[in-house]
């Protein structure tokens, strides 16, 4: 626990009242309709909204995430999320602007835009249950886990407590201000929680126990943990941290903001956007920041923990008050924490408080117009006012924040639910990928691999849970089994059923391709993907060989960078 001073508390207060006084003030305009509750009314601009994606990424969880794959893996331990960039430039290019131009509310408006008959009804019903609910809650849940964490540690209160706070807080602003809220806190979050966690990551590095960045590089707990790329003679790590990931894992699975295809909170924004062109930029601009600027501050911290929390066992040692259910190396971020001054400490709590709103704000918005627009306006109130609708939204956001905070009482990492989401949605990556060009996708396929997936991740999720030594797989062969099992379903249910009706068909294209053919400037958009996955990558790379002090590989990147980045403004016009 740390000793706050009136400063940091001063910090932190000032925060709470600027983040309730958006709220209140975006209230009026925001309670008017349901669009301009979920969507803002369709008007955001992309810098806004890339902002915005990139702070709901930054959860309380993300730097203990990013801590733990580091101390246990090393930092090529990243790749685990880090291969979900291709994920992101393929929605950049190929999606971003068709969800645009289909003028929907929610993406899951979509089933009834492109399939038909009651079954498109029931998959639109039921996902919004799925998602908006107990996908939603399991997502929460653990971002609600590492906030308590974060509170044990530093402030020395329960779980019970944290989450209380905490919850309050959020709910107020969320419920009231709607997307314009979360949006325009966002940014003031995003702020914060970058300069936080940089400013801390310089203080960490040159503490006395570290001795600066030369020191931590070339300690004897520290130089296994640096490479970037996994060491190809361990045949175990370069399986499970690189080729599943880059070869298997982008593709096929559905993550909350690593969609194939977009979907959820970023298709939220993409629609929220003022036309095609600011829904492209928004989602190319979330990429870069989410996978290139941002990941560096909390690696270093992971690999500065090792030197003074070299174990679980020195965490657990170091904070003999820390609740047993909320140990682990997750923990060890903000046990760094503990270790800045007055005033540091109060912008940096600032700040993990900041990515646990505003990513909880999101999620909450995302899921209660789940609710509201595709559940309760289309089964449940079809005539329902545009008042009931915003009072309907305000409602679930309550009810979904306690569910979360519940829940969160029932997992024990952040890692953990990691795996957990990456298991559910094994498999079905695929489909939302191929949906919008093969039209023999059809409500079954979707209700196929939704089902068989979340079965397959139940059946290891307990297994893991009872221990049965005959049925033991290991982690990333039971998401290799997930993916082959539930795309071999899909496929052959696909292949079963009928297609949708030729009119509903007709009409879908028109709206999203125009009198244009689906694959215009096909050969552009590929080359497009591959110049961003490699401008990106660049980047990431070149900042850590600056840290390592590889300057002449650092700058030979940055050019490289330069270079995909020239040539992806030279062909814009004819990728967007």
């Amino acid at each position: 626990m740390v000793n706050l001073s009136t400063l940091d508390i001063g910090i932190i207060i000032v925060f709470f009242v600027i983040t309730l006084f958006i709220g209140v003030w975006v209230s009026r305009q925001a309670g008017e309709n349901s669009t301009e509750f979920f969507l803002s009314g369709r008007n955001m601009p992309w810098w806004l909204l890339g902002v915005s994606m990139v702070a709901t990424t930054f959860a309380a969880d993300t730097p203990g995430l990013v801590t733990e794959l580091v101390r246990t893996n090393g930092v090529s331990g990243n790749w685990v999320w880090w291969a979900m960039l291709l994920t992101g430039m393929l929605t950049v290019f190929f999606y971003a602007k068709l969800w645009r131009k289909s003028g929907i509310s929610t993406d899951l408006e979509f089933y009834e835009l492109r399939y038909s008959g009651k079954s498109a009804s029931f998959l639109r019903g039921f996902r919004a249950i799925y998602l908006g609910v107990i996908f939603n809650i399991i997502t929460m849940a653990g971002v609600c886990l590492a906030g308590a964490k974060i509170a044990n540690i530093l402030l020395g209160i329960s779980q019970e407590e944290a989450l209380l706070y905490s919850s309050i807080i959020v709910i107020i602003y969320s419920s009231l201000g709607g997307l314009k809220g979360v949006l325009l806190t966002d940014f003031l979050q995003f702020i914060i929680a970058m300069v936080g966690s940089i400013w801390a990551t310089i203080y960490i590095v040159n503490l006395p126990k570290i001795g600066g960045m030369q020191i931590l590089l070339t300690h004897e707990n520290v130089v296994g943990k640096l490479n970037i790329l996994p060491d190809f003679s361990d045949k175990k790590a370069l399986i499970t941290l690189f080729i599943i990931p880059l070869a298997v894992q982008w593709w096929s699975t559905w993550y909350p903001g690593a969609e194939p295809g977009g979907g959820g909170y970023i298709a939220q924004r993409m629609l929220a956007a003022k036309d095609e062109k600011n829904a492209t930029w928004a989602t190319l601009f979330f990429n870069f920041a989410h996978y290139a600027l941002r990941p560096w501050p909390w690696i270093v911290v992971g690999l500065a923990s090792l030197v003074i929390f070299p174990s679980l066992e020195s965490i657990n040692t170091a904070f003999p008050n820390l609740n047993k259910d909320l140990q682990g190396h997750d923990v060890a971020y903000a046990a760094m924490m503990t270790y800045l001054p007055a005033g540091l400490i109060g912008i940096v709590l600032t700040s993990l408080i900041a990515a646990f709103m505003s990513t909880i704000s999101t999620q909450l918005n995302w899921g209660s117009s789940y609710i509201v627009n595709d559940f309760y306006g289309r089964f449940v109130n079809k005539e329902a006012s545009e008042k009931q609708k915003v009072l309907i939204g305000r409602i679930s956001t309550v009810l979904l924040m306690v569910c979360a905070a519940l829940f969160s009482f029932f997992i024990k990492s952040a890692a953990d639910v990691f795996n957990l989401l990456l298991q559910i949605g094994a498999g079905t990556g695929l489909l939302f990928i191929m949906r919008w060009f093969w039209k023999r996708i059809n409500p079954y396929s979707e209700i196929a691999a939704m089902v068989i997936s979340f079965v397959i991740a139940v059946v290891f999720f307990v297994n893991g849970k009872l221990e049965i030594p005959w049925f033991e797989i290991e982690g990333y062969m039971q998401l290799v089994y997930g993916v082959l099992i539930t795309t071999i379903g899909w496929i052959l249910v696909t292949l079963l059923t009928k297609e949708s009706d030729v009119e509903i068909l007709q009409k879908f294209e028109a709206l999203v391709y125009g009198k244009e053919s689906k694959f215009k400037n096909i050969g552009y958009k590929i080359l497009a993907f591959f110049l961003g996955v490699i401008g990106t990558y660049s980047i990431l790379f070149a900042t850590g060989y600056f840290i390592y002090g590889k300057t002449i590989l650092a700058v030979e990147l940055t050019i490289l960078a330069i270079v995909c980045s020239g040539l992806l403004v030279k062909n814009w016009k004819k990728i967007v």
